[in-house]
């Protein structure tokens, strides 16, 4: 029932969390039901992961976002989780039960924009050519099926934008196909050809793997490079991570990470790869990433494993059912939602009628000149 509190302890801070709980079972968001109590001495709490505003200091219409939050009660939207970062500051957070800020989330597709982040370290760093290599000579010793010429050509550009030009049917029936085999990466590449390379538009969360294990070939082991590279530098402390039959981590999904850790990549892509002042991904694969390389669409395209939307514009990573990071660098905004829906177009409603209205005009602080960085998870 409405006014209900509910408390909990919080390892991280030593301390007390109440929330409370409405009336529809929500966690109500931070201006209404973050108070945290110490549990030594009356002692001030830490700062939390992320730096907490006022959602009026941060150029940002309250009112407008209680109309959000109030609309996903309306519409009983299966909403996990919904976060909204202005100017490096957390302006709303709402969970409903059972999760909360540090619930590890399913990330599916999500996963393959973390893939393309590791992708352009890669070729920083030597470990790959450039977006223009061939894929079948870094996988030389594996027989394939269907041969055909056309496959010869299939560069790293065309995984990145989903145009290999290889058959695939994306869904639970080819994902059990795929499992039923040991050798994903024969699978995938096994198929046949059904376009030209590059020609076409096609989504496949198999060549997403075949990007991993690429990854899990040049550089040893596709998640201990992404602790390295880009999970540790970012403060995601040890996120699980799925792996195939063969011990490579999952290209297409299988991230878990709670809301706040999806926000890093999105966080970090909006300053250009940078973290703290530390160039973590390459700005110029950030760019070249969230542009549009291909149609995927009458309204989205598709970059580097990024969905495009040049009408507001914004880019997002988007996974099955309704999970999301959306990046407005024109508001200097990031939002994550984690859900469980029939896809992502409630949550694009949402950011259309509320929260990108709610943006009022502010100056965007520099990044490493006083914006704030969140503290390692």
């Amino acid at each position: 029932s409405s006014g209900i509190l509910t408390l909990y302890h919080d390892s991280r801070f030593s301390s007390i969390i109440i929330l409370m709980r409405t009336a529809r079972g929500r966690i109500c968001a931070p201006a209404f039901a973050w108070l945290l109590v110490s549990a030594t001495m009356g002692a001030a709490v830490p700062a939390p992961d992320w730096p907490r505003a006022s959602a009026a200091s941060q150029a940002m219409d309250s009112a407008l976002l209680d109309a959000a939050r109030a609309e996903v009660g309306r519409q009983h939207l299966a909403l996990h989780g919904m976060l909204v970062l202005r100017h490096g500051f957390i302006v709303e957070e709402d969970y409903w039960p059972p999760y909360g800020p540090g619930t590890p989330h399913e990330l599916y597709s999500c996963t393959k924009s973390f893939v393309s982040a590791l992708t352009g370290i890669a070729i920083q760093r030597g470990y790959l050519g450039d977006v223009s290599d061939k894929v079948l000579p870094y996988f030389a010793d594996r027989p394939l099926a269907h041969p055909d010429p056309r496959k010869a050509g299939i560069t790293l550009a065309n995984l990145l934008t989903m145009s290999s030009g290889l058959a695939w049917a994306e869904g639970d029936p080819t994902y059990r196909q795929m499992y039923e085999t040991r050798d994903w990466v024969s699978y995938v590449l096994g198929q046949p050809m059904q376009a030209d390379p590059g020609s076409s538009f096609l989504y496949s969360s198999g060549t997403t793997h075949v990007l991993s294990a690429l990854l899990q070939r040049r550089t040893g082991d596709t998640y201990a490079f992404a602790r390295e590279v880009l999970f540790g530098p970012i403060g995601i402390t040890d996120p699980a991570w799925d792996r195939d039959p063969q011990g490579i981590p999952i290209g297409g999904w299988g991230l878990k990470l709670s809301p706040r850790d999806m926000a890093r990549l999105g966080y970090l892509y909006l300053h250009d790869g940078s973290w703290d002042g530390t160039a973590v991904v390459p700005s110029a694969w950030v760019r070249a990433s969230t542009r549009k390389h291909i149609s995927a669409g009458p309204v989205l395209g598709y970059g580097y494993q990024w969905w495009i939307d040049d009408s507001v514009p914004l880019y997002a990573a988007l996974g099955r059912f309704g999970q999301g990071i959306f990046v407005v660098p024109s508001r200097d905004l990031v939002v994550v939602f984690t859900a469980h829906l029939e896809g992502s177009e409630p949550e694009f409603d949402l950011l259309r009628r509320f929260i990108l209205p709610a943006c009022q005009q502010a100056p965007r602080q520099s990044f490493g000149t006083g914006e704030p960085t969140p503290a390692r998870s």
